[in-house]
Order: structure tokens, then C-alpha cells, then sequence
């Protein structure tokens, strides 16, 4: 239902034609809100932008973007996008930080600059993806609660804390108002399965095409899986409910790689066998968020069984 008293409010999602990007834009939309769309199409995708949203193809870096605001004046940021392969950050901790930190700064900045001697408390709110898999390292307390040491051992992890803690400088001294949500891993239609995150995703994929996927390591070490949907209804609520803080968002359950391998396998029919290749460098043992802080104070909680979602994972990927 479009929200009477929103509907001239213009939203600016970066990221916006990616995977959890596009499922966003497609809610904000939903609700009456007016959406505009950074994305380089680096990993997101043409055919996944509402064509409701007005759309700039544009790096998060670029210059350009203080001429976007000037233009669309937004009064809320999603900020999605991000190089979002932790291999990569770790093959290229300079390209990570210049895309996570230096881009995110970019987007930050010029919103501050343009709402500068304005007053921020009238719904300005800046709701930043951030990352509960690769921010805590191996905890040691599963599930991971907020308030957890920070640990991150991926360049990727290190640049998302990093952003955390400039949003709450922004907070503290310009009175931004933000929300970071700590994701699990993400899975769903629309995501990515030619790239190196997303084991569903692949796993998907190669299944419906006959190939054989691959289980890097033992295929024990284990993730908390949120489906899409979920994520979307979280960084809805971060906006809607007068709050500011981090918020992970996950299902507080584990579960091993060679698990998801035997569902989707099931659910697939495919006659692959289980294959596995030796473990990645640094690859993370467990990861398990709490998601009891995000229900209390934003009454957010997983509404996906993995079944559920699953299923609906493998039909989008055999219809596309």
C-alpha cells in the first residue's frame, strides 16, 4: 500500500539494478516513493532496474554524483552498492577500499553538503548495507550478537566497519541520522551466479545446466542464509521506524555448505555428484548472526523458511 504522506519523498538507492538493490527499488516503488538509481552496472543488471526509477549509470566515485544530488535532491539514501567479492578484496585490498570506502565517503559527503544548514531530523536517514558474515571474523559466540568484538580478516569486512564508523561520525557531529544492516548471506532470484559470492546462486545454475558444482573444502563450514525478501523488509522498517544504529539481519541459524548442496540438489533433480576441491585461503569455519536486538527495537524477524526460499530460488533461476 503507497503511503499517502510519502509520495512525493525521493529515495536514492545505489546499487539499485542489483540483487538486493533492484528487490528494494521494486518495494520502494511498491509504497509510492520517488526512486532514483545509481549503478555502474559493474554486477548489477539492465533488466533488473524498475523502469519506474529514473536511472544513472554512474561509479560511486565519480564527481558526477554531487551534480545527481544537486539535481534529484534526495531526503533518504539505501547506499547498496560496493565491490561485494571478499576473494577479491583480498586479491585487491586498494580497488576494495577506493569502491567501499572512498565511494561510500563520496555518497555520505555530497549528501551532507546538500542538506547542509537544513534541518537533518526531518526524515533525513542514510541506511547503509553493510555485512554481518565478514565482519566479525570466526566468533567465538554463535549466534554473533552486535555488540561481538569486530574481527573482520577480509579487506571487504575491514572497508564495511570502516563505513560504520564514519556514519556515526556523520551522526554525531552533523546529526545524520543511519541505519547499517549487518546482512547474512543474501540469497535469492536475480542473484548473480557467474560470479564468486552467492554459493545458492551457483549452485542453482549449474544444477538446472548439468554442470557439476564445485564444494570448496570440507563443505562443514557454515553460513546464515536470509532469504532476499527478508533483507528488503528490514531496510523498510530501518527507514519507517525513528531509530539510528547497526542491526544484524540474519536467522540466527547455521548451516554447512554440503546441507545446501544436498537441498538444492533434491529440489533440482539433478544427478550431480558431491565434489569437492581443496579449502579457500582464509575462507571463514562458521558464521551465525542474532538477530534478537533488530526484533526488539524495529520488530523485524526472518519470515523465509530455507525451504521456502530455496524453492523459490530454483524456480526463478529454471524460468531465467
Amino acid at each position: 500500500m503507497a503511503l499517502k504522506n510519502q509520495k512525493l519523498k525521493t529515495v536514492l538507492v545505489t546499487g539499485g539494478a542489483g540483487f538486493i538493490g533492484s528487490h528494494l527499488v521494486d518495494r520502494l516503488i511498491k509504497e509510492g516513493y520517488r526512486v532514483v538509481v545509481i549503478d555502474n552496472l559493474s554486477t548489477g543488471k539492465k533488466e533488473n532496474l524498475n523502469p519506474k526509477a529514473k536511472f544513472y549509470k554512474l561509479d560511486i566515485q565519480d564527481k558526477k554524483i554531487k551534480e545527481i544530488f544537486k539535481k534529484e535532491k534526495p531526503t533518504i539514501i539505501f547506499h547498496f552498492a560496493a565491490q561485494i567479492n571478499v576473494r577479491k578484496s583480498v586479491e585487491d585490498p586498494v580497488l576494495d577500499a577506493k569502491v567501499n570506502i572512498l565511494g561510500s565517503l563520496n555518497i555520505i559527503q555530497n549528501f551532507v553538503n546538500e542538506n547542509r544548514g537544513l534541518d537533518f531530523q526531518k526524515f533525513k536517514k542514510f541506511i547503509f548495507a553493510s555485512t554481518g558474515g565478514a565482519i566479525y571474523g570466526d566468533a567465538k559466540v554463535i549466534p554473533t550478537p552486535e555488540n561481538y568484538q569486530e574481527n573482520p580478516v577480509s579487506p571487504y569486512g575491514i572497508a564495511k566497519l570502516a563505513v560504520e564508523k564514519y556514519l556515526y561520525y556523520y551522526w554525531k557531529v552533523y546529526k545524520l541520522k543511519f541505519i547499517s544492516l549487518r546482512l547474512a548471506n543474501v540469497y535469492g532470484p536475480r542473484q548473480n551466479s557467474k560470479g564468486e559470492a552467492g554459493v545458492i546462486a551457483i549452485f542453482c545454475d549449474k544444477m538446472l545446466s548439468g554442470n557439476q558444482p564445485i564444494i570448496n573444502g570440507s563443505g562443514k563450514q557454515t553460513r546464515d542464509f536470509v532469504y532476499v525478501n527478508d533483507v528488503v523488509e528490514a531496510a523498510i522498517l530501518g527507514l519507517k521506524k525513528n531509530k539510528v544504529g547497526i542491526y544484524n539481519i540474519g536467522t540466527a541459524k547455521e548451516t554447512n555448505i554440503n546441507l545446501i548442496f544436498r537441498k538444492l540438489k533434491k529440489i533440482t533433480n539433478s544427478n550431480c555428484k558431491e565434489k569437492h576441491a581443496p579449502p579457500l585461503k582464509g575462507e571463514q569455519k562458521r558464521s551465525c548472526l542474532d538477530y534478537s536486538k533488530v526484533q526488539k527495537e524495529l520488530g523485524w524477524q526472518p519470515k523465509f523458511t530455507l525451504e521456502k526460499g530455496l524453492k523459490k530460488t530454483v524456480d526463478w533461476f529454471f524460468k531465467n
